[in-house]
Order: structure tokens, then sequence, then C-alpha cells
């Protein structure tokens, strides 16, 4: 059998061969990140009125709580539930025969007072007759007239009519209940067109409006023109505007409620319905705006993104005032020269380097 030597420099250099083949060829150093593309856009400088917002509810300029004025029996409802109606119109209908028997027998004791006052004329100008007992017939006679008037009053109340024009609501009782004074209200007609807004603001507010002119030029809130937005988030298409503030303020909110009106020709609005109530309370002169997007909030305030000639990104606290729209008025921290960064700022970090474009949405 045949032995086989190895050298110990031919040992030595295959080892060598076997462990480099084993390590994988180290990768080329990779180059630097290429900078973040961000769209920037210049904030719009303008003058701008300023907006105030309230949460408030509408209601009924006039809201008629129609009662029964005679206790008796429903015997008709004359109009239909949700519609409109006009001041005179029969509503309801209370069982009329008690009322019409009490007239006829009021009717009936005024005829006999009647001949009997006549009759003690006669007797007394014939001087057969004591003055008293002339004053007793005239008494007699003026209290059944005033018995039979009425008798004729409780039978028209059994006529239950609009007290005004307007939307009727509901009925709250149903044909065969007993009603009367104390029973409650069997409907409610309000007059909707126009229609009350009603809204709160507090006593700082209240005295910062009337001691600044508005964007009119007049006092708050006198002239002032009012915006309606809807649950849905909608504008209502007819401005309102003020109808009076309340007398006082109120000691647990530290609030003074104020309504306005807005036209309802289509009936859209109806009373109880939520509302937010816009209006101009100021003015402000070369106000800075960006979009809403490009702010981003803190816990401890608002920042935004700027970019520099050298195409460097730099965070910047703000402060910001009203919305305006889409846009959000910038008080503090901005210059009308900043490029400001409204798309990409997720991407941006404080000192790197980005490519800034133009945002085609906000070339001016």
């Amino acid at each position: 059998m045949r032995k086989i030597v190895l050298l110990p420099g031919v040992i030595t250099a295959a080892l060598a061969a076997l462990l480099a083949g084993c390590h994988p060829k180290s990768a080329a150093p990779a180059g630097p990140a290429a900078p973040a593309e961000v769209e920037v856009m210049r904030p719009i400088q303008r003058d701008v009125p300023l907006q105030a917002e309230w949460v408030g509810s509408l209601d009924g300029l006039v809201n008629a709580q129609v009662r029964a004025q005679v206790s008796g029996y429903l015997l008709r409802q004359a109009y239909t539930e949700g519609t409109r109606v006009k001041k005179g119109d029969l509503l309801f209908e209370v069982d009329p025969r008690p009322f019409q028997n009490a007239v006829d027998l009021a009717a009936a004791q005024a005829d006999k007072a009647e001949l009997a006052y006549k009759r003690n004329l006669e007797l007394a100008d014939k001087k057969v007759l004591a003055p008293q007992e002339l004053d007793n017939a005239t008494a007699d006679r003026d209290a059944a007239r005033a018995a039979l008037a009425q008798a004729r009053l409780n039978l028209e109340f059994t006529q239950i009519r609009s007290p005004i024009d307007g939307l009727a609501g509901l009925a709250n009782a149903q044909l065969g209940d007993l009603v009367g004074p104390g029973t409650g209200v069997l409907t409610t007609v309000s007059t909707i067109n126009p229609i009350k807004a009603y809204f709160a603001i507090s006593e700082q507010s209240y005295l910062k409006f009337q001691q600044a002119p508005a964007a009119d030029g007049k006092r708050f809130p006198e002239g002032m023109t009012l915006e309606l937005v809807l649950s849905d988030g909608s504008v209502y298409p007819h401005p309102g505007k003020f109808y009076a503030v309340d007398r006082s303020i109120d000691a647990a909110t530290g609030t003074i409620r104020v309504a306005g009106t807005f036209p309802n020709p289509e009936g859209l609005l109806r009373p109880g319905q939520y509302a937010r109530i816009r209006a101009a309370v100021g003015f402000m002169k070369n106000a800075l705006e960006v979009p809403q997007r490009a702010v981003t909030e803190l816990q401890d305030g608002y920042q935004i993104a700027i970019v520099g000639a050298d195409n460097v990104a730099h965070l910047r606290p703000v402060k910001v005032g009203a919305r305006v729209g889409s846009n959000w008025i910038i008080t503090e921290g901005l210059k009308p020269e900043d490029n400001v960064v409204v798309e990409g700022l997720q991407k941006v970090k404080e000192g790197a380097p980005v490519t800034p474009k133009r945002s085609a949405a906000a070339i001016r």
C-alpha cells in the first residue's frame, strides 16, 4: 500500500485556501441617501376678517303652546300634524253639546231677567216700586247678560284654533281624551320663517367685541352677519343677522345668551336643531396663512417646517390664530419670505437636506 506524504508548506496553503472560501466577500460601502423631496409654498399674506364660532341651537321665532281652555271630551282633530297652518285655523274640537246647553239655559235666564227689569222699571216710573227693587232687578239683568256672554265664550272655546301662522307639531292628545286647562299642551305651533338661533358667548368675549369695531365698523352685535353650519358640516346658504342679546350674564356659566335669525323659506331648519354659528368679529391686516396640513400640533404647542436657501429643513415653533377655511393664520414664528413645507412633512428632520419643489396648488 502506497503512502501519500504532504509537505508542511502544502498543508498550510491548502488550509488557507479552504478558509478563504468559507467567508463571503465584503459588500461595497453604500453611498449617501438622496435628500427627501418635499413640496413648499410661501405663506399667503392678505387682510382677513376674524371669525368666531359658537355651538348653538335653533328655535321657533314664536312657539305657541295650544291648550284647551274648557274641559270636555276631544271630539275631533281638524289639522294634519307637521303641516303649516294659518292664524284662526281649527286644530281641535271639544264636544260642544254641554256648552250649547249652557248657552240655551243662560239665554233663557237672560230673557227672564230682562222682562223682570222692564216690569220693575214701569212700576218705578209710576212711583209704586221702591228704588231698591229696581236696583235689584237691574243687577239681576246685568248678571244674566254676563252669564250668557260667558256661556257663549265657553262654547266658542270648544273650537281650539291656531293663535299664529306657523308649523303645527304632533298632537299630544287622542280623540276621546278628556282635556281641559290642566291637562297639558295639545300641540305647539311654531313660526319658523324666520327661525331663531341661540348661542352663548363668554363674558370676556362679549367685552372684547364691544370694545373693538367689527369688520364693517359697527359694534358687536349690531350689523353682525351670521353663518350657520349644519350638523353634517354643510354651510346653510342663507346668511342670518343679529336679533337680540339677553339682559344678563349667567352667573353659573359666565356666558351671555345671544339670538340671531335666519331666513328659512324652504323649511329646512327646525326648532331644536343643532348648529354652529359663525360671525366676523374683527379684522386682521397682512395676516400670514398656511394650509392646516402644514402645521403639526405638539403637546405644548405647534410647529412648521421651513426650508432655507441652502435647502436644509428646520423645524420652527409657531403660534396659531384663527382658522380661515382650510388655512390657519400664523401669528408668531413665520415670515412672508419663508418656504413652508406643505407635503412630505413626515420625511423632514431638523437640519436634514431636502429637495424642495414648489407646490402647484400654492402658486400665486
